[in-house]
C-alpha cells in the first residue's frame, strides 16, 4: 500500500460516510428509515437489488468457489439467479407491493397467520446475522492477508494477531454510522455506488489475468475440461467438481435455494418494495438480472486464473510480497493455516486444506500495481460493505416491525419506533461480530452460506409457493410446515458429512449415514430435504384444517388478485420484455459455456 492507494481506500469511506450524513435529515418517520419512503427509482433499486447480494460471499465466496469447483460455479447465476429473479418481477412483487406490507413477514401475516409470521421473523433475523457476520469476516481476512495494517500496529509495538480483531471492528463501525443515519436510502444509494465501483476493480484484474494465462484457450488447456466445462459430468456425482448430479443440481440450486432466496429473502425483496410505483418495483429484479448474469466473468474468472498459475515458492518472512509466504498451495492460493500454532489445517485424511477464500486476494496482490491495488482492494471492500449494509438494514426492518412491535411494544408511537430501528442497527452489527468467527470454520464461504440458506430459504419458499398460488393454504399448514423443513434440514445435515471433513459444524452431529463429495453437494439435498418436507407437510395440514376466507385473500393469492396494470412504457422497457431478453441471453451463455 502505497500514498496513492490510501488516498483512494480514504476517499471511498469519506464518500460513503458523507451518503450517511447527507441523508440524515430526511429521516423523519420510520418508512423514511426503513423503507425509503417508496420513492427509489427503478435502475436505482434494480441495481441495488443486485448488489446487495454482492457481498462477500459474491466477490470472495464466487471467486473461492470458481478455484474450488471450476466454470461449474456459474450455475449460481445462469440457473441459480436469473430465472427467479425474473419469476420474482413477473409474478411475485404485485403481491409484495400491492399488499403494502413493510416486510416479507408482514406479508406472512396477512397471508396466513401471526404464529407463521413470528417464526419467519425469528429465522430471518438469525439468518441476516451470519450473513452480515461472513462479510465483516470476508473484511478481515483481506486485511490481514494484504497486510494493510501490518507497518502500523509494528510502529505501535501491537501484536500483529490482532489485525483480524481490529479489521472487523472498523467494518462495523463504518456500516454502523452511515445505516445509523441515513437507514435503507442510505444503504441503496451506497450500494450503486460500491456496484460501480467492484466493476471498475474487477474488469481489468480479470482482462490482466485472462491475457497472463493464454485467454479462454489457454486456461483450458491449463485447467482441463472439468473446470472449464459448465455441465461436464454432471451426469453422476462422482464425474465432476461441485460433487452433485444433474437433479441435485437442478432442483437444489436452480430451484428451491435459487427461488427461495430472491423470491422470499427480505434483504433483496426490500430494494424492490422501497421502488416508487408497482411497475418499477417489478422491473427492479429484472433491470438487476442484466448485470447478474455477467458477473461470472468478474468474479469467478479470477478464481479460476489463481488455481492455473504456477505455484508460488515460499519467500522470507521478512519479504511478504505475496500471499503463499508459507508453505504453497496450489497455483497462488495458499494453504489454510491455523489461527492459533500457525500451521495448515488438516482434513480428516491428514491433507493439507487450501484456503480458497484468499483466491481473489491474491490475484489482486499478483497483478495489481500501487493504485491499482488501492483501487482493488476499495473494490473488495466496497462489496463487503454492500452486503454488511443489506443485511443489517433487513435485520433492524424486521426487528423493529416484525418483533418489537408485534410482541414487546404494540401501540408505540413511529418516533420511538425509529428509535429502535437506530437502536437494533446497533445490536444486529454486534451479533454479527460473533458470527464472523465462526464462518473461521470454513474455506470457503459460500459453503456455509448455502448452508444457511438451506436451512432458513428452502422451506420458506415452499411456504410461499403454496401461499400464493394455492388459496387453500392454512396458517396452520404453512406454520407447521416450516418447523418440519426446517427439522428435516437440521435431520439431514446431523446425518450427513462431505468427504474429508470432520464431525461438527458441517454435519454428522447426531450419526454418519452418507457422505458427499463436497459441502455443496450436502448443501443442495439439504436444501431439497428441507423444501420437500415443507411442501408436503402444508398441503396435508392444510387439507386438515379449515380454509381460510377468500375474501381476505384479495391481492395475497394470484387466482384472486387482478392483474397489475401497465405504466405507458416502450415495448424493451415493459417487464414482460426485459425477462424474455435476459431468460434469452442466460440460455446462450449456458450453451456457449457448456
Amino acid at each position: 500500500m502505497t500514498g496513492i492507494d490510501w488516498l483512494i481506500l480514504g476517499l471511498y469511506f469519506a464518500f460513503v460516510l458523507g451518503i450517511g450524513v447527507a441523508l440524515k435529515g430526511s429521516m423523519k418517520t420510520s418508512a423514511d428509515f426503513f423503507l425509503a419512503g417508496r420513492a427509489i427509482p427503478a435502475w436505482v433499486a434494480g441495481l441495488a437489488f443486485m448488489s446487495a447480494n454482492l457481498g462477500a460471499q459474491e466477490v470472495i465466496g464466487m471467486g473461492a468457489s470458481g478455484a474450488k469447483y471450476g466454470i461449474a460455479t456459474s450455475h449460481f447465476y445462469w440457473i441459480g439467479a436469473i430465472p427467479a429473479m425474473v419469476f420474482v418481477g413477473i409474478f411475485m412483487m404485485p403481491f409484495y407491493y400491492g399488499s403494502r406490507a413493510r416486510s416479507v413477514p408482514e406479508y406472512l401475516r396477512l397471508r396466513f397467520d401471526e404464529k407463521t409470521r413470528g417464526l419467519n421473523a425469528i429465522s430471518f433475523a438469525i439468518m441476516t446475522i451470519f450473513s452480515s457476520g461472513i462479510s465483516m469476516y470476508a473484511i478481515a481476512k483481506l486485511i490481514q492477508t494484504l497486510h494493510v495494517f501490518d507497518a502500523v500496529f509494528q510502529r505501535l509495538g501491537l501484536n500483529s494477531s490482532w489485525i483480524f480483531d481490529f479489521a472487523i471492528i472498523i467494518s462495523a463501525i463504518v456500516v454502523l454510522v452511515y445505516t445509523f443515519l441515513g437507514g435503507l436510502s442510505s444503504a441503496i444509494y451506497n450500494e450503486v455506488l460500491q456496484f460501480f465501483l467492484i466493476v471498475a476493480g474487477f474488469l481489468p484484474l480479470s482482462y490482466l489475468g485472462l491475457k497472463n494465462v493464454g485467454g479462454w484457450s489457454g486456461l483450458k488447456a491449463t485447467l482441463g475440461p472439468s473446470y472449464t466445462h459448465s455441465w461436464a459430468g454432471l451426469s453422476h456425482a462422482n464425474t465432476n467438481r461441485l460433487g452433485v448430479e444433474w437433479f441435485g443440481l437442478v432442483m437444489g440450486l436452480g430451484f428451491v435455494l435459487s427461488f427461495g432466496y430472491w423470491c422470499t429473502d427480505f434483504l433483496v425483496v426490500q430494494r424492490a418494495m422501497a421502488a416508487k410505483s408497482m411497475s418499477a418495483a417489478r422491473r427492479t429484479p429484472l433491470i438487476g438480472a442484466f448485470p447478474k448474469m455477467l458477473f461470472p466473468f468478474l468474479v469467478i474468472l479470477p478464481g479460476l486464473i489463481a488455481i492455473a498459475l504456477p505455484t508460488q515458492p515460499p519467500v522470507p518472512s521478512h519479504a511478504r510480497v505475496v500471499v503463499g509466504a508459507e508453505p504453497p498451495g496450489k497455483g497462488i492460493i495458499p494453504l489454510k493455516l491455523d489461527a492459533t500454532s500457525g500451521q495448515p489445517m488438516l482434513d480428516k485424511y491428514g491433507k493439507p486444506q487450501l484456503d480458497y477464500d484468499l483466491a481473489v486476494p491474491s490475484m489482486l496482490l499478483h497483478y495489481f500495481p500501487p493504485g491499482m491495488l488501492g483501487l482493488g482492494l476499495t473494490a473488495l471492500l466496497a462489496s463487503f460493505m454492500s452486503g454488511m449494509a443489506g443485511n443489517v438494514t433487513a435485520f433492524n426492518t424486521v426487528w423493529t416491525y416484525d418483533i418489537y412491535q408485534s410482541y414487546i411494544r404494540p401501540g408505540a408511537t413511529d418516533a420511538h419506533y425509529l428509535w429502535m430501528g437506530r437502536a437494533s442497527t446497533v445490536f444486529g452489527i454486534a451479533f454479527s461480530i460473533g458470527a464472523a468467527y465462526m464462518a473461521n470454520r470454513f474455506n470457503n464461504i459460500m459453503d456455509m452460506l448455502q448452508l444457511v440458506f438451506a436451512f432458513v430459504n428452502a422451506p420458506l419458499f415452499a411456504t410461499f409457493l403454496l401461499g400464493m398460488f394455492w388459496k387453500r393454504t392454512t396458517g396452520h399448514g404453512a406454520f407447521t410446515g416450516l418447523l418440519a423443513g426446517t427439522a428435516a434440514a437440521a435431520i439431514h445435515h446431523g446425518l450427513t458429512l462431505p468427504a474429508g471433513a470432520v464431525v461438527g459444524i458441517k454435519g454428522g452431529w447426531l450419526a454418519i449415514t452418507h457422505t458427499y463429495p463436497s459441502e455443496m453437494a450436502q448443501n443442495f439435498w439439504t436444501a431439497i430435504y428441507a423444501w420437500s418436507t415443507c411442501f408436503v407437510v402444508t398441503i396435508v395440514v392444510s387439507l386438515l384444517t379449515r380454509a381460510p376466507e377468500e375474501s381476505k385473500l384479495v391481492g395475497l393469492v394470484y387466482s384472486l388478485t387482478p392483474k397489475p396494470e401497465e405504466e405507458p412504457l416502450a415495448w424493451y422497457a415493459r417487464p414482460a420484455s426485459l425477462a424474455l431478453m435476459v431468460l434469452a441471453g442466460t440460455v446462450l451463455l449456458n450453451i456457449i459455456f457448456w
